[in-house]
């Protein structure tokens, strides 16, 4: 459906858009292999830590206090920072249509992530965010996490524009209903393609080589 007010704004999830997720549960579970842990108690104490961790109220040391380091360990702190952090992947195609988007029509681009603030921090440097993101909702900076929609009205807030002249990339089905219900076009993230399609009929087309379908 075509949208009637041009969009001026795109809002974006970091993992599982941009890049990959950053410390979910497939991570978790190449952690306590790589390093002998057992996988259902390391599961439980991050469950029990999650929401204070990434709403930045809980510091990386503090987390991994309560997760791997409440008992000796024979590997070290940094060890386990270092194969945290080896867990992210760039998308390449993705980063490039946002760049070429944001150039092609000016838009405003804004992060809603739910994130930990030191790994958040090392991903926005490391593959160079900066270069077209203007603002980062990110929970461990605004101590809000998605599901909640307050983070979203920020956003739209921080943004100053209306929410039907933005558009949220999520991979997130319940977080893009979210967003939905508060006058934003969210488009579910599946794969390249499929998004390219999707921002296509919102009036959103990349320049030729990076989006592969046209009028």
């Amino acid at each position: 459906m075509k949208n009637s007010a041009p969009i001026r704004t795109l809002f974006v999830d970091i993992g599982g858009v941009l890049l990959s997720n950053g410390w979910d549960h497939h991570a978790r579970r190449r952690a306590a292999k790589e390093f002998k842990l057992e996988p259902v108690e390391m599961e439980e104490r991050h469950q029990m830590t999650i929401d204070p961790y990434e709403k930045g109220k809980l510091t990386e040391d503090e987390y991994l206090d309560q997760v791997i380091f409440y008992q000796k360990r024979p590997f070290s702190r940094a060890r386990f920072r270092k194969f945290m952090f080896s867990q992210s992947r760039p998308f390449p195609a993705m980063l490039a249509l946002f760049r070429d988007l944001k150039v092609k029509y000016h838009l405003k681009i804004v992060v809603v992530s739910n994130e930990a603030r030191t790994l958040n921090d090392y991903r926005i440097k490391k593959y160079q965010l900066d270069d077209f993101v203007d603002a980062y909702i990110s929970s461990c900076y605004v101590h809000l996490r998605k599901p909640d929609a307050e983070i979203f009205r920020l956003a739209l807030d921080v943004a100053h524009t209306p929410p039907q002249q933005v558009a949220y990339l999520e991979n997130t089905a319940m977080f893009v209903e979210i967003a939905n219900g508060l006058g934003i076009h969210g488009v579910l993230h599946t794969d390249y393609q499929s998004t390219c399609t999707k921002l296509a009929s919102l009036g959103l087309w990349g320049s030729e080589g990076v989006v592969h379908v046209g009028p």
